[in-house]
């Protein structure tokens, strides 16, 4: 038994020896990627200096750093541009400015040339780290994907990949580990950290009977959780899903500018090729100087800083949004969240809890609260139906412990009957009330409660009604403010629910919805979508279930809740609440109308900047160098812009 263990500890060491090497590996990899291409460019620009002070002593020598510096500098923007013009038989700004290097050095004009190819190799590497920095947020998910889990099989502890762990497993979460998969607290208590799939910056307590999620971080307490999902579809996985499918996609503008930029590129090499011939055969212009000019105008010309002007600003934005638990599918979504006008939100689950309280006891003939809700609890006890099961929470509440009634049984559709203290009991729809029993306070006290728009039950023995229970769907706490601050944006607010009217109006009325559409069946709301996408033109909508489906995948823009919604709603959706806090889709509208500003700003500056650079050349004539910084310190500016939406803030 004793060798048993130890080879068991032996491989477990060597286990987790591989895994720490295999992370070192990758970490070096990593840090090549994102700091590499800024090294070079460095690089090129510390040859270039040296070349420059060799210049007026060994020529030849100043001449062989130049060309080190194009190669040191250029070779990751010459390998993206020939990649592009092979591949996909296309140019793209890459090529444009090594040609414009290439050309200047042709000429004797070598330090210009140099000095292109660091300045263009500098903004790259900025843009690049940049980009890695807007998604870091989101990708960095990818590292807190545990790898394995403690198995507690026959009484004994397992280290193994989470790939092993079925539903029903036991696994063992020591402080400070990472849970390895969705599951349910079975014993123990501890606080964990889920700020990665729900946002929330404060830890929850967790207690047996709670759920717990994969990749959440354990606190100082020891957690027994029985799996719940397999590791591919736990709620961590999905994540990493969507984020893949957020970095791919790219909006409709940025796709629009990759076609801009492949006919722009083709313009303006072939007007560069005009320049260098024209000129000296009509204009009598020497050769190398309309060369020169011609190369000016190759660099001032090229839409860099039109090509960054959007991927920037909506990683930064998808970035921000992760954030705060708004998972965005990719960019398109965020770009047209910004031109929503209305928004339509599913009822149960969404703007309530989906989970029914009692919220009125109304007793009569000799009873009290406490009596009716004893009696009732107990009638209820052997019901799974979602109001017996808040009728008995009411009880618990209050410190009443049901009893076992007898001669249980079920009256279909209408409710239930059982002996409790000898005596026949009854609890159901207040339909079951004959109509010389349902008579004033009684009467009176059911019609006002039925026009709050909640589910009344009433409770009865054999001299009529003995009590009245409300039961009502619990409004989220944060909706009444969601919806307001929809409508201070100067969105529409419109409820789609299956759910009867009078309690539709209700709830509506209690939060300021705009318009509601009640008794509706999946098909319906697909309808109401289609007849509210021609009234406003994009709208959004909220849900958390399998029948919002349709509807999420109909509108301009779908929306699920992350922790409640189902499968089909998440995978439909297009934007995903992590935390489900609907408060945060205001926010979102927000985050796309500025990122649409900023976008606006980035390309009306770009243009302006090309613009003006351009005029500069064939008016007064300007030096390669100071083209470069013109045209290079535009994409910087505009990349830095689109920055500022990392730094973006909840609204009031």
């Amino acid at each position: 038994m004793s060798q048993a263990i130890h080879s068991m500890k032996g491989q477990e060491h060597s286990e987790r020896g591989e895994l720490r090497q295999h992370r070192a590996e990758g970490a070096a990899a990593g840090w090549l990627s994102r700091y590499g291409e800024g090294m070079a460019a460095l690089g090129s620009g510390l040859i270039l200096a040296v070349a420059y002070m060799l210049e007026q002593t060994s020529y030849p020598w100043a001449v062989a750093l130049y060309i080190t510096a194009f190669a040191v500098g250029g070779f990751a923007k010459a390998k993206e541009g020939i990649s592009t013009l092979v591949r996909e038989r296309d140019l793209d700004v890459n090529l444009l400015m090594i040609v414009a290097a290439i050309g200047a050095a042709s000429i004797g004009y070598w330090t210009e040339g140099a000095v292109l190819i660091f300045i263009f190799s500098l903004s790259g590497a900025l843009e690049t780290y940049t980009m890695d920095r807007s998604s870091r947020d989101i990708s960095s998910l990818m590292d807190q994907k545990p790898e394995t889990g403690t198995l507690i099989r026959d009484g004994i502890e397992r280290i193994v990949p989470i790939e092993e762990l079925t539903a029903g497993d036991l696994v063992l979460v020591k402080p400070g580990e990472r849970i390895p998969s969705d599951g349910v607290v079975t014993e123990g208590a501890s606080d964990v950290n889920q700020a990665s799939i729900t946002g929330e910056s404060i830890p929850v307590d967790k207690t047996p009977g709670d759920v717990v999620y994969a990749g959440t971080l354990n606190g100082e307490g020891a957690l027994y959780v029985e799996v719940g999902q397999t590791s591919e579809s736990t709620l961590f996985a999905k994540i990493i899903r969507l984020v893949q499918e957020a970095q791919s996609e790219k909006p409709a503008s940025q796709r629009f500018m990759e076609r801009f930029e492949r006919i722009y590129a083709r313009a303006i090499l072939l007007v560069s090729a005009l320049l260098i011939a024209v000129p000296p055969l009509v204009l009598q212009v020497a050769w190398e100087q309309a060369f020169y000019k011609a190369m000016v105008f190759l660099v001032v010309a090229s839409p860099c800083a039109l090509v960054a002007s959007i991927m920037p600003a909506m990683l930064s934005a998808i970035s921000s949004g992760a954030r705060k638990g708004v998972l965005f599918k990719g960019g398109a979504h965020l770009e047209n969240l910004a031109n929503v006008k209305a928004v339509a939100f599913d009822k149960t689950g969404t703007l309530t809890q989906g989970r029914p309280v009692v919220t009125d006891i109304a007793a009569f003939q000799h009873y009290d609260e406490n009596d009716a809700l004893f009696i009732a609890a107990s009638l209820e006890s052997f019901s799974g139906h979602p109001l017996a099961k808040a009728i008995v929470s009411a009880a618990q509440e209050r410190g009443l412990t049901p009893e076992r009634p007898s001669d249980f049984g079920a009256l279909t559709g209408r409710g239930i009957q059982a002996k409790l203290g000898g005596e026949l009991w009854t609890i159901g729809k207040a339909s079951m009330l004959r109509e010389h029993e349902r008579f004033g306070r009684i009467a009176e006290t059911i019609d006002r409660l039925e026009g709050e728009g909640k589910t009344v039950s009433v409770l009865m023995n054999g001299q009529g009604a003995a009590a009245v229970f409300a039961l009502r769907d619990q409004i989220r706490p944060e909706a009444a403010r969601a919806i307001a601050r929809l409508k201070k944006l100067g969105v529409q607010t419109v409820m789609l629910t299956g759910d009867q009217g009078q309690t539709a109006r209700a709830i509506a009325d209690e939060l300021g919805i705009d318009r509601v559409y009640a008794d509706l069946l999946p098909e319906d709301k697909v309808t109401r979508i289609k007849e509210l996408k021609d009234e406003y033109g994009t709208v959004a909508m909220v849900g958390d279930g399998v029948n919002d489906a349709p509807a999420l995948a109909t509108a301009g823009v779908g929306i699920a809740m992350g922790a409640a919604g189902s499968d089909a709603a998440l995978e439909t959706a297009d934007v995903v609440l992590m935390n489900d806090d609907i408060g945060r889709i205001a926010d979102a509208i927000v985050l796309g109308k500025q990122a649409k500003t900023v976008i606006k700003q980035n390309m009306t500056f770009a243009l302006s900047v090309i613009v003006l650079l351009i005029v500069a050349n064939f008016t007064q004539g300007i030096a390669l160098p100071l083209g470069v910084v013109g045209h290079e310190g535009s994409t910087i500016l505009v990349i830095l812009n689109g920055l500022r939406l990392l730094g973006y803030r909840a609204i009031d």
